[in-house]
């Protein structure tokens, strides 16, 4: 949240117990639950974006990382 006199939030990773600014975007969908439209986003930071991306993926879920651009931490 924005407020006067505060620093804005950053992206920051997904992973539990993560505090670095994410340069990674995850985008996924349960299928079984999600319509094709309907898609989850979770952050990732480079140390952590495979092992986001292969717990994803293990589970049939589809799965595209999306390098993020220094504008969308803006």
């Amino acid at each position: 949240m924005i407020g006067l006199f505060s620093e804005p939030e950053r992206l920051t990773c997904s992973r539990a117990g993560c505090t670095v600014t994410a340069g990674w975007r995850i985008e996924w969908r349960n299928p079984k639950i999600h319509a094709a439209d309907r898609v989850k986003v979770w952050l990732a930071c480079d140390d952590h974006r495979d092992y986001l991306e292969n717990f994803l993926a293990s589970r049939d879920f589809p799965v595209k990382a999306i390098e993020l651009s220094p504008e969308d931490a803006l």
